[in-house]
């Protein structure tokens, strides 16, 4: 058994993980980066940066169709769902070398491409190598939860991690979960040439704003997609090329399973006992994103917070500063936005209208621009959506926003929340005509617009100014 002494040792190469290695390498520290499975981990491999090529390829499908309104006779793409993957593949092959092997050692960290779990307080054990480190970092993300449906390891299905690899169109593919990847592959699909039916326990993409949803589940529906919502799963038969979700109401058969109902934080095989590590279904965590044992932290979906890439990237910014320079940094949750990447797209930060409302009551006022306000989206035939952001005494606390590039907009109002700043500083600022980004300015104008145009006393006032002034 071969021994190892290091001052930092990461487990897992996701985006935490990798952040943590690749920034702790670069400010002298000595630095092991532990992963049994793929560099890049999920994002790269099965989850952002496949689904986001998937979602291009139909977007440019649906271009096809959809041109009659601008004048172009609209035609139907021949689709060769194999290509379309091949595309797929090629977004991760070009962006993996930024997350290789080599690039990390490149940098000076020591990578054992082996699984890893504790045998103490102050040690890994991964392969034939027992790592000592004077601080820990878990970075160990989450996969796919599986959850016990009557009859599902009978049949063929897939999740985030292997519907990528399938090379053959689907006829029908019934998706079990409508959260935001549900939602995204069952639009992607659709364009690509598939019957789509998606079955949700409770409410498609439940947690966003009311709203911003209807307006998204319109236009999937209207794509021909089939949304059954309120009906569990509750037995699953057949065999490859037909398969059956039975549900208190109903039946659905197609040809191909896709299950998208959540993640399962992946901590079972790390032995945290053994290392004085509380933990349920994920670490548990301080505002610092240290764990019981002072010596280990968590970031990303391990630490049992918001499960995006960024939210992992974030963490590692945090737990850099702790573990290098003794910094007392703290991990917020209030600034971080999300995406959900279907078309429109829909994103949030803060608190949603509802959430917002429950919380400061009659404090919070909303304010809201419409994309048909936008010239831009004018000019480009995509006036559907909005922009709502939600004030309380001049600031901004939460933003949704639903529309063409929603995911971009967002960055504005996380931004101003971030920094604390006033919506006078998005009402002043000087924007490019015509962007859809002057929605943001235009939805802060709405904010003062009351206050100057429907107040008497600054209508006294310009009054006085034009009589006495000369």
């Amino acid at each position: 058994m071969e021994r190892i002494e290091t001052d930092v040792c990461v487990i897992g190469a996701g985006s935490g993980g990798l952040s943590v290695a690749a920034g702790a390498v670069q400010m002298g520290a000595r630095v092991v980066l532990v992963e049994g499975g793929r560099m890049g981990g999920d994002c790269l491999n099965y989850g952002c940066v496949p689904s986001k090529a998937l979602i291009a390829a139909a977007k440019q499908a649906h271009a096809l169709r959809s041109g009659a309104r601008f004048g172009i006779a609209p035609a139907e793409p021949e689709i060769d769902y194999a290509a379309v993957k091949d595309h797929v593949r090629h977004a991760i092959d070009t962006i993996a070398p930024v997350d290789s092997q080599e690039r990390f050692e490149g940098l000076g960290v020591g990578v054992l491409r082996e699984w890893g779990h504790f045998i103490s307080e102050t040690e890994l054990q991964a392969g034939d190598h027992v790592i000592r480190a004077r601080r820990f970092v878990i970075a160990t993300g989450s996969s796919p939860l599986v959850p016990p449906i009557e009859g599902l390891d009978g049949v063929p299905y897939y999740t985030n991690e292997t519907i990528f690899d399938l090379r053959e169109k689907p006829e029908h593919l019934i998706i079990i979960g409508g959260g935001n990847i549900g939602i995204e592959m069952a639009q992607a699909h659709a364009r690509l040439g598939s019957r789509v039916t998606v079955i949700e326990g409770a409410e498609v993409l439940s947690r966003d704003d009311a709203d911003a949803r209807e307006i998204v589940l319109a236009r999937v529906r209207a794509e021909g997609v089939e949304i059954v919502e309120g009906q569990q799963a509750e037995r699953i038969s057949g065999q490859p090329g037909e398969i059956t979700v039975e549900t208190g109401q109903g039946r659905h058969t197609g040809s191909h399973l896709l299950v998208a109902v959540g993640r399962s934080v992946n901590v079972a095989q790390l032995d945290l006992d053994k290392a004085g590590v509380s933990h349920g279904r994920a670490v548990e965590v301080d505002d610092r994103l240290r764990t019981s044992n002072r010596r280990i932290y968590a970031v990303g979906d391990a630490a049992g917070r918001m499960q995006f890439t960024h939210v992992a990237g974030y963490h590692g910014g945090v737990v850099i500063r702790s573990l290098l320079f003794g910094l007392p940094a703290r991990a917020k949750q209030s600034h971080i936005p999300w995406t959900t990447y279907t078309d429109p797209e829909l994103a949030q930060v803060g608190p949603t209208e509802a959430q917002a409302r429950e919380r400061w009551g009659d404090a919070v006022e909303v304010v809201r621009a419409n994309y048909d306000e936008s010239d831009r989206a004018i000019a480009e035939g995509r006036p559907e959506g909005f922009v709502k952001v939600m004030v309380v005494k001049g600031k901004p606390v939460g933003a949704t926003i639903v529309g063409a590039q929603a995911g971009e907009l967002i960055g504005m109002w996380a931004l101003a929340i971030s920094a604390g700043l006033k919506m006078s500083a998005i009402s002043t600022a000087v924007l490019p005509y015509p962007t859809l980004m002057e929605l943001n300015k235009r939805a802060a104008g709405a904010y003062f617009s009351p206050r100057l145009f429907d107040n008497a006393w600054v209508k006294r006032i310009v009054g006085a100014v034009q009589r006495f002034v000369p």
